[in-house]
């Protein structure tokens, strides 16, 4: 069960791993790599990922829900960001969509795929999959409002040519989405934490764990760091890889904009595998949270940090959202209201969400 004491082998290899990774990266940054060593650096990204579920529950059982839920989502946001906008500094005019299709893959990728996996997979086993239809309710309403702010308007918006926000539109976009990412956190974490805690089969909120005792302080802090490690060196091997990976799509004759959708896939593997865990144990919410919340985050802090990084950066900021892309993204709201308002789901609704992943999927390699 995720918390639960790992053996002294399992512990050993959980925190070498983080180190391992981070030592790969450092001789892999910015070089022409060969095929043996691609692979080797796929096996070590796939360690750092078991690594970074492993120590993302270490935490989450030391501090409870929403908590747990919430420093996987920030983490992994803080460190997609730095990438960000670190390969929009060297990208150059090419780069110029980058934040956009980073994001909006983030919020496909969370509403459907992870949402959509862990609905299936909890009704799949326990008949129904239970959760608090007012707290993920709220945090869907703010996902929503939060994507047809920053991707929707810049499509609309006649103050620049283009898919683009002016100065002082981005710095409202900026403002208001850290007014409503601060809002969600202080209702999730202070005035309404019941909200998001896991639900018992007569909906009633579960504020305790169900395995053994948490961890201690020391061991919660060293999970922390090991964490933040593992996350680094996710996102570092999956940009160390991407030339690989380009290649393999251009090689494929798929768009060249996939290989953000394959690196977006890569860094949310920690979210994705810890949430499909917590579906196992019919702890639904705690999925959710990590759905929601990492959508949230995704746009909430990446924002405004390309609002102040577009002070000094040259590159073109194109945060809107193409024909299509509005199209998915409003059918997938639809969907997930509808999913959201029962407190309850059925492999039904699980699989309209994996279907519109997919098709997310489908259109990005043929647009």
């Amino acid at each position: 069960m995720a918390g639960a004491p790992a053996g002294p082998l399992a512990a050993r290899l959980w925190t070498v791993m983080p180190v391992v990774a981070l030592v790969a990266l450092a001789a892999t940054w910015g070089r022409d790599i060969g095929t043996v060593v691609v692979i080797v650096v796929a096996v070590l990204l796939a360690g750092a990922v078991l690594a970074a579920v492993h120590h993302a529950e270490v935490v989450a059982h030391r501090v409870g829900e929403p908590f747990g839920s919430l420093v996987l989502a920030v983490s992994v946001t803080v460190i997609e960001v730095s990438l960000i906008v670190t390969l929009m500094v060297s990208g150059g005019e090419q780069a110029s969509t980058l934040a956009r299709d980073t994001v909006f893959a983030a919020v496909m990728i969370t509403l459907n795929g992870i949402m959509g996996l862990s609905l299936f997979l909890g009704a799949r086993r326990f008949t129904f999959a239970r959760f608090n239809a007012e707290g993920t309710g709220g945090a869907l309403g703010t996902v929503v409002a939060l994507a047809g702010l920053c991707l929707v308007l810049p499509t609309v918006t006649l103050g620049e040519p283009g898919p683009e926000f002016t100065p002082g539109q981005l710095a409202f976009a900026a403002v208001a989405s850290l007014a409503l990412y601060g809002a969600f956190v202080v209702t999730q974490t202070v005035r309404h934490r019941d909200f998001f805690l896991p639900v018992a089969r007569d909906g009633a909120p579960v504020d305790e764990e169900d395995h053994a005792d948490p961890p201690s302080d020391r061991e919660a802090g060293l999970s922390l760091g090991l964490l933040l490690l593992s996350l680094v060196a996710v996102v570092g091997l999956a940009k160390v890889e991407s030339p690989a990976i380009e290649a393999g799509v251009l090689a494929a004759g798929l768009p060249l904009a996939f290989v953000g959708v394959v690196i977006a896939l890569l860094v949310l593997l920690p979210e994705t595998i810890a949430a499909a865990n917590a579906a196992r144990r019919e702890r639904i919410q705690v999925s959710l949270n990590l759905a929601m919340g990492s959508a949230m985050a995704s746009i909430g802090l990446t924002i405004p940090t390309l609002a102040v990084a577009s002070v000094w950066i040259d590159t073109p900021l194109q945060l809107g959202l193409g024909t299509t892309q509005i199209v998915l993204l409003g059918i997938t709201a639809v969907v997930a209201v509808l999913t959201v308002v029962p407190g309850r789901a059925t492999r039904l609704q699980g699989t309209v969400h994996l279907v519109l992943m997919a098709a997310f999927l489908f259109l990005s390699m043929s647009p």
